[in-house]
């Protein structure tokens, strides 16, 4: 189940496209073959959702639906105002949502007339039923409201009154008809991206969070899942204390389960969202694994996460409950930030790898943290889409948030440590990842380019100005495909894909 192996974690809007943002078409099917080209045999994703609240996939609207704003609209006109850097390309949101939905309706009101999509559609929609029904009058209400949150809605449809969804499904049957086939347009699309890294021996990571968005279809469709007054406002709401990246922790806003609820329904809607993630995904990162066995819980209307509270979490039975319905899975444990005994002994108990990041491994001091005590079972990092770039965080020094000194004391003991000189830092760090015993080791892109902070995809604790970053082709340099798969032939992580005439080979599959 865990090859030894090499990852690179790239989110599909990261991809060059069209249309300000990346799609699930040729673009990515280029991507899966130059992943190929370069040995690689994991592309990590971050979650697939339709975004709300500051573009972030980790606020989506749903679970279960997928991001509309990532399907390829080969037919639709470009867009040609796209924000360029040096290096790369970054998302406008604002202005792909202005410029992207209105084609993304099209695309799917010609579904909707186009007979030779009728049996299949039908067919989706009979079998995503469970949540794809919900989500559709779920979103189609959000427009007629103009993209209020559901408990800001009049109170007999945030509260679903059957009647009054019955009247609402009747009303907005276009709205709904249309929002149904742009899943379905997702799940096609998906599809053809999953047999495409199939066939390219390209194994997917998907991630799935452990909380869900406040303003989502799975909260107002299953609210008594959930710690929340009688409007549907929070009780309270998750984060995570002060720590590594924030002085006052990680507010997120997010609503916590009620745990007792969840167990009482057998953990069903967690099944149900497991299962739907292994279909989309070869292996799953289980985002925040700490929380299943406690978690940080601050009230309600909190505006910091520093007074908070830690409670019990659903420990191994929902694991066992997981593990009974679906059998054994490939999952990885994000184990990261305050991380206890109990914490490993539940990680233990399931047998899921978990997390190792370079950037954490040169504190001084703390032996502890050095890779060569990094374990076998687990996946190392050289940062996550958390962290800063291996750029970014070694010339950052200077402009820590922790004592300058040390940070200082740490760079300077990661290059004695890397045997780094004068070579590129970022290629220093990747060899020490694909050197580790580590079965599995991801790199961020951002990485593989050596690109600096500005091309950072989250900054935890800024609610602003996170997820945007974007590559163009011209960006990677012809000799990149070859250097990084030799690289991962060095230590043993190469897949087998057929060779002919090295870089010339290479570069054909890659820039055609």
């Amino acid at each position: 189940m865990w090859p030894r192996c090499a990852g690179v974690l790239l989110h599909p809007t990261s991809l060059p496209g069209p249309h300000g943002i990346g799609d699930l078409g040729a673009s990515a099917h280029r991507w899966i073959a130059l992943l190929q080209s370069m040995g690689v045999g994991l592309w990590q994703v971050l979650p697939l959702g339709p975004t709300g609240y500051g573009d972030s996939p980790y606020q989506v609207f749903s679970a279960f639906a997928g991001n509309p704003l990532l399907l390829a609209l080969d037919d639709a006109p470009a867009r040609s105002d796209a924000i360029a850097t040096p290096s790369a390309t970054h998302v406008d949101f604002a202005q792909v949502i202005a410029h992207k939905r209105p084609l993304i309706a099209r695309a799917a009101q010609r579904v909707l007339a186009d007979p030779s999509h009728t049996t299949a559609l039908a067919a989706f929609r009979e079998q995503e039923r469970a949540w794809l029904t919900d989500y559709a009058l779920f979103m189609a209400l959000k427009e007629a409201h103009e993209g209020a949150p559901w408990y800001a809605w009049p109170r007999e449809l945030a509260r679903r009154d059957p009647s009054a969804l019955a009247h609402a499904t009747r009303r907005l049957a276009g709205t709904i008809a249309r929002l149904e086939a742009e899943q379905y347009l997702f799940a096609v699309q998906w599809q053809r991206v999953r047999d495409a890294a199939r066939a390219a021996g390209v194994r997917l990571m998907g991630d799935v969070p452990i909380y869900v968005a406040h303003d989502s279809a799975d909260v107002w469709t299953h609210p008594h899942l959930f710690q929340l007054h009688a409007d549907g406002r929070l009780r309270v709401q998750a984060g995570v204390p002060p720590d590594y990246f924030s002085e006052t922790g990680q507010l997120w806003g997010n609503p916590l389960y009620d745990w007792d609820a969840v167990r009482a329904d057998g953990y069903a809607w967690w099944i149900a969202r497991l299962r739907a993630a292994f279909t989309q995904f070869d292996i799953v990162r289980l985002d925040h694994f700490r929380g299943f066995e406690a978690y940080w819980e601050v009230a309600g209307d909190a505006t910091t996460a520093v007074h908070g509270v830690w409670r019990p979490g659903p420990g191994a039975a929902f694991f066992d409950a997981v593990h009974e319905a679906l059998g054994p899975v490939p999952i990885v444990a994000e184990n990261l930030g305050v991380i206890t005994p109990e914490v490993e002994a539940l990680r233990a108990h399931v047998d899921y790898p978990g997390m190792c990041v370079l950037q954490f491994a040169f504190a001084p001091g703390d032996d502890a943290t050095r890779p060569y005590h990094f374990p076998e079972h687990a996946v190392v990092y050289t940062g996550t889409h958390d962290n800063d770039t291996i750029m970014g965080w070694w010339t950052s020094a200077e402009a820590s948030t922790q004592d300058t000194a040390a940070a200082i004391a740490e760079r300077a003991f990661a290059a004695r440590y890397l045997d780094a000189g004068d070579r590129p830092k970022h290629w220093a760090m990747m060899r020490a990842a694909f050197a580790s015993p580590c079965h599995t080791a991801i790199v961020p892109w951002q990485d593989v380019l050596g690109l600096g902070s500005t091309a950072r995809m989250n900054q935890p604790g800024r609610a602003e100005g996170n997820w945007s970053f974007r590559f163009a082709w011209a960006d990677v340099p012809t000799d990149v495909p070859a250097t990084l798969r030799t690289v991962l032939e060095t230590y043993g992580r190469a897949t087998r894909v057929a060779r002919t005439q090295e870089t010339a080979a290479d570069s054909a599959i890659f820039y055609g």
